[in-house]
């Protein structure tokens, strides 16, 4: 990441000056807030979705490299249409370096309010299943929502969906009839 020292134009935004004067104590205050409210209505969109692609712990890492990116870059992607989308992708990218096989571990003694089982069927999902089923069954979003977030079409996220869905029941043995 690059750091600015209070020497540089735009030092107070992170960002070079458009004109190649020092930005203006009140654009910089404009665009932190407005980042802030990005960030606000976002990252919780954005880490759900990067959790159940990547485990919790891989998930909030991906979100924060997502979020740093997007404040290393604001003045260019304050205006991206779909921009908890482009930064799901971010997320993806920067993690890959680090990323470890998805486990979702439970503590021995806890009192499950879901099957004992399900953390291994889930990890054993694919990626694009795995974020379907948790998406749309764990948190509740549309078919529409998840495909904006993961820039796919809402029809192939229920591809997922159903497909997921599908091995879930038969890798925890369950009957069509539950």
């Amino acid at each position: 990441m690059h750091v600015m020292n209070d020497a540089q134009p735009g030092a107070a935004t992170g960002r070079p000056a458009a004109t190649g004067e020092p930005a203006a104590a009140g654009d910089a205050a404009d665009g932190l807030a407005d980042f802030e409210l990005f960030v606000r209505a976002a990252e919780p969109r954005l880490s759900r979705a990067l959790a159940a692609a990547y485990g919790f712990e891989d998930g909030r890492d991906a979100t924060a490299e997502a979020l740093a990116y997007a404040w290393e870059h604001w003045h260019r992607l304050q205006h991206v249409a779909n921009l908890p989308g482009y930064l799901f992708r971010v997320g993806q990218t920067r993690s890959r370096r680090t990323r470890q096989p998805v486990v979702f571990e439970v503590a021995a003694d806890a009192e499950h309010s879901f099957e004992p089982g399900l953390p291994a069927a889930l990890a054993a999902l694919s990626q694009r299943q795995r974020i379907a089923v948790v998406l749309v069954h764990g948190y509740g979003y549309t078919l529409r929502e998840v495909g904006e977030l993961t820039g796919i079409r809402p029809t192939t996220v229920q591809n997922h969906l159903t497909r997921g869905l599908a091995r879930l029941r038969t890798l925890l043995g369950a009957d069509d009839e539950c």
